[in-house]
């Protein structure tokens, strides 16, 4: 649910100690080991999808599990909370291990609130939301804004434990809320004693009666709802000049939805009806470019439409609801690893069916986005919508935090059989095309672009032998204005709490040697950033075959997009069907709207970094010719 805040403390307060031994007293083997594939992570489930223990789905009948019943103070907090609960688990975060910031973009969270209950924890778990982040204390109670980027990091050696339990709220519920403190990031001048209640556990109490969702997805979805998921998305979206068709065209249909919704309601002799307005609108947006518009919390507009609209609002078996029901996050907008399911098995029984996928390598802050944005709108290519940090990451031999923070950088032997067919899966398991269908049983067309990868072309290599590249070069004076920018920003936050690093927040990629950069001023980080960047994805591309790769300069691109594209798209193999305007609309990563001579606010910083790196700038403008 998106708050006015990132944090909030609820007043009330729980015996942790008590809750500890509670759950630890539970055998290990109620736990589901690493969670959706997140390393270091797993859950143990207590109100779930018909009280079953193996389900992770959002939608449905929630009841509690047998290990809920074998938790009385657990159940006693969720009494003290006064609200009707939804999907609940205790979540496990081993030490050393991180959970890669995301966004909760399922439409299960639109109108649920996350609420935390620290169990087993240390001032070494740091948890990050927007710009803020803290240390929930034992025993605490928290709520936060999903809406906004959020992870967490756990540096110290001790796994921390939270009762993590989502909630539409309730009477009493929503009470303590009114009465929460100070919202962190929020200035509050009201002075107002801190007291929270505390709450023990009561041995002697009987079992308490809990309210749990029965309903929880819609049938139809009423033309109420769908109005508010529409306004609410468009007061959300990143100004563009797309916007107002989008917003006519969105409009319209809310109004003839709801003269079929008058006619019909949830009568089955109207899903047609439905079904053909949903298909009507999804063409029209994808004419208007819905699927390059952001929004403010980084994810993409078109994803958040999927999630709550397209994916929920009929329930006739064509709308996908079965992945409104799935736990999925925004890493952003389809990054996320879900746990494997038969659907996931038949996906890996067709892991050789990619067909030479294309990914867009750079430094950081070289318009990746904008370049992937408009090939990802030829037809036949598929993508997973956004970038894959969680996707990659979410493997544990491949996981950061699992190789000592050593580095981005992926060799072709971090990728062992195993690990090449868990990636192949993961990513076909993802892949949708501009209609957002997923791609059917034969040889796949992927498109792929996240920064981390210009690190990882070895492994690439490995997991998908006949890839291709485009090696897409940019002004690194722009670069690099660029990049001290979006450090400056905290928006670009990858690793907020790296171990032993002394600066601000690390953001973009981890380049080797990092530590070295320890302590030193911003502008040197950035140059180095993008020169070691620079050197190994160089080397690592002069090792392709000369077919295997195409440069692209940025300059060129968008000063002629249509004609650098379709250079592209025959190169790749890709169709295009697509006249592109003489100016790109921009991405939805875009900090402030571009600029040619922009990065000469920071010229006294850039110039003289840049000097000392002229023969590795020439290489790589030259590399943009192949």
């Amino acid at each position: 649910m998106k708050l006015q805040f990132p944090f909030m403390q609820l007043p009330i307060q729980f015996d942790a100690d008590a809750l500890a031994r509670e759950v630890l007293a539970l055998d290990e083997s109620c736990w589901r080991a690493r969670m959706g594939g997140v390393a270091g992570n797993s859950a143990l489930p207590l109100i779930t999808t018909g009280g079953a223990v193996e389900s992770d789905e959002l939608g449905g009948d929630m009841r509690p599990t047998p290990w809920l019943e074998r938790c009385p103070y657990i159940m006693q907090v969720m009494d003290a909370l006064g609200a009707t609960w939804g999907r609940s688990r205790l979540m496990r975060l081993s030490g050393r291990s991180h959970l890669a910031a995301h966004v909760d973009t399922n439409y299960y969270w639109q109108e649920r609130m996350r609420v935390h209950v620290p169990i087993v924890t240390t001032p070494a778990v740091r948890f990050h939301c927007g710009d803020s982040d803290v240390n929930m204390g034992a025993g605490e109670c928290w709520i936060f804004d999903t809406w906004r980027r959020h992870g967490v990091v756990n540096t110290g050696d001790v796994d921390r434990i939270h009762l993590v339990m989502d909630t539409v709220g309730g009477e009493r519920f929503w009470q303590q809320v009114a009465e929460g403190g100070r919202p962190v990031g929020v200035t509050d001048a009201s002075g107002r004693p801190w007291n929270p209640r505390f709450v023990g556990y009561d041995r002697q109490a009987p079992a308490p009666t809990l309210d749990f969702e029965s309903t929880n997805v819609p049938v139809v979805m009423t033309p109420w709802e769908v109005r508010e998921h529409v306004s609410f998305l468009l007061r959300e979206a990143v100004p563009d000049p797309r916007l107002g068709p989008i917003q006519r065209a969105l409009s319209t249909f809310t109004r003839h939805w709801q003269a079929a919704w008058a006619c019909h309601g949830e009568d089955r002799a109207g899903w047609p009806r439905y079904r053909a307005l949903l298909q009507s609108l999804h063409a029209e947006l994808v004419a208007l470019g819905v699927d390059q518009i952001g929004l403010r919390n980084e994810t993409g507009l078109m994803n958040a439409l999927t999630a709550c609209l397209f994916e929920v609002a009929l329930a006739d078996g064509a709308s996908g609801q079965d992945e409104a029901r799935r736990d999925h996050h925004g890493t952003l907008s389809g990054t996320d690893a879900t746990p494997a399911t038969p659907r996931d098995a038949a996906a890996s029984r067709a892991e050789a069916s990619f067909d030479r996928p294309v990914f867009i390598v750079s430094p950081p802050r070289s318009g990746s986005t904008l370049l992937f944005e408009t090939l990802a709108s030829a037809p036949g290519v598929f993508t997973i919508g956004d970038e894959s940090h969680g996707l990659i990451e979410g493997i544990a031999a491949l996981d950061p935090a699992q190789r000592g923070f050593d580095s981005n950088r992926l060799q072709a032997s971090d990728a062992d059989e195993h690990v090449a067919a868990q990636l192949r899966q993961r990513f076909l398991a993802a892949l949708r095309d501009r209609e957002r269908h997923p791609p059917a049983p034969a040889p796949v067309r992927m498109l792929e672009k996240t920064p981390k990868n210009a690190l990882r072309i070895p492994l690439l290599r490995k997991v998908f032998p006949d890839a291709r590249f485009i090696y897409l070069h940019r002004d690194p004076h722009q670069v690099l204005g660029s990049m001290l920018d979006g450090w400056h920003s905290g928006g670009f936050r990858t690793y907020p709490a790296l171990p032993g690093w002394q600066g601000p927040a690390w953001s973009f990629l981890l380049v080797p040697g990092w530590r070295e950069l320890s302590g030193k001023p911003v502008e040197d980080i950035v140059a180095a950033q993008w020169a070691r960047t620079s050197q190994i994805l160089l080397d690592d591309l002069d090792a392709l075959p000369g077919e295997c790769r195409i440069g692209l300069d940025y300059d060129r691109f968008v000063r002629d997009p249509q004609g650098e594209t379709m250079r592209l798209c025959e190169w790749a193999g890709f169709g295009w069907d697509r006249t592109l305007g003489e100016e790109l609309p921009l991405s939805r990563y875009t900090l402030t709207p571009p600029s040619a001579d922009k990065w000469r606010r920071h010229a006294a910083l850039i110039e003289p970094r840049l000097a000392a790196l002229q023969p590795l700038v020439e290489r790589a403008r030259a590399a943009a010719r192949h």
